[in-house]
């Protein structure tokens, strides 16, 4: 199965189902139409669902919180990575709860994060995703995990980490 979605073109040929989740039109079957956040695709695949969120920035040392010339710079790049973390982190709990709704979150839930970013600042974000989600059982009550794990990418590293799912960025 193929989707392109956001500029990528993704191609899962295991899964059972692919979409957009954040359909802008009505007419589709998976348009959800309510003041809800939403991740840009989900795939389902017999054990499990991937939830993806892509952004791809023209500038992304604004969001690079490990490289600042002044105080100044260092304000402004951490408030652009807050706010860019809290957009992700409730991309993926409204999706979530959508989900729920429909009685759609019966196998684990992968979330994804693909962004145009290197490695380091993908990994920094993907420790704070994690921690904020949170992945697994966050209290000894809950009786499931919100998310089962948490992962951002670039292209590059999609595509050495899943190379049957091949993903090629097409502008």
């Amino acid at each position: 199965m193929k989707i392109n979605a956001d500029g990528y073109l993704f191609e899962f040929p295991d899964a059972l189902d692919v979409f957009i989740f954040d359909e802008k039109d009505k007419s589709k079957r998976t348009y959800h139409g309510v003041p809800m956040k939403a991740v840009d695709v989900i795939a389902e695949f017999s054990e499990y669902y991937i939830f993806i969120e892509i952004k791809h920035y023209d500038d992304p040392s604004i969001y690079d919180i490990r490289n600042s010339s002044s105080d100044e710079n260092e304000k402004s790049q951490m408030d652009h990575f807050k706010w860019l973390k809290n957009y992700l982190k409730y991309k993926y709990r409204d999706s979530y709860l959508f989900r729920h709704a429909e009685r759609k979150v019966d196998k684990p839930i992968h979330y994804m994060c693909l962004l145009n970013f290197d490695n380091g600042l993908n990994m920094h974000m993907q420790k704070i995703l994690t921690q904020e989600l949170p992945v697994g059982k966050a209290s000894k009550r809950w009786k499931a995990a919100l998310v089962d794990s948490c992962h951002v990418f670039n292209l590059d590293r999609w595509n050495k980490n899943f190379p049957k799912w091949p993903l090629s960025y097409t502008g």
